[in-house]
């Protein structure tokens, strides 16, 4: 693999009439579709990483197990916005991936979901290993500077909402 692959690749996104509340905010739902249609197109683009053929090829498969999400600023019907992938942590059969919806310019925060996802056999429905060559994906694409704790995920949203507001200049908004 190139050392050039994107740890934290993004991509923007409009939000529709059709996924919003009587409102006009993304409905919190579809959110979950955003986020993971965002994943599936940065795995494609920037991996050549196709979620089906991974199944078909190996006979195993990603399983959501758990979602957390924090809903923290509505996305609005017509506005752009930026969501941002990332692998925070894996293991033989498992992984973790964080998804960041931002505002178009990258610096407010309006959604955080952790996915953990269990590798498993098609026929069957059991836990598996990630093939060698997948761990050594993984490997390349974990993220250094997020450490993972499966109960510090609140915490996680607290860091990176003061970390945006310091890139923002420090500007109290409400966040």
């Amino acid at each position: 693999m190139a050392a050039s692959l994107p740890k934290t690749p993004e991509t923007t996104y409009r939000v529709h009439f059709q996924d919003c509340d009587p409102l006009g905010h993304l409905n919190n739902a579809r959110f979950l579709d955003y986020f993971l249609n965002a994943r599936e197109d940065h795995t494609t683009e920037h991996y050549a990483l196709n979620i089906g053929q991974v199944a078909r090829e190996s006979g195993a498969a990603w399983v959501i197990t758990k979602h957390h999400i924090a809903y923290l600023r509505p996305a609005q019907q017509g506005e752009t916005v930026l969501i941002r992938s990332q692998l925070i942590h894996y293991d033989n059969s498992s992984l973790v991936v964080e998804m960041q919806m931002l505002d178009q310019t990258g610096v407010r925060l309006k959604a955080l979901l952790w996915s953990e996802m269990a590798f498993v056999r098609v026929s069957g429905g059991t836990r598996t290993d990630h093939p060698d060559a997948m761990m050594d994906l993984l490997d390349q694409l974990d993220v250094d500077d997020v450490d993972y704790d499966p109960d510090g995920f609140d915490e996680r949203v607290r860091r990176l909402r003061k970390q945006l507001k310091r890139q923002r200049g420090g500007a109290d908004d409400g966040e």
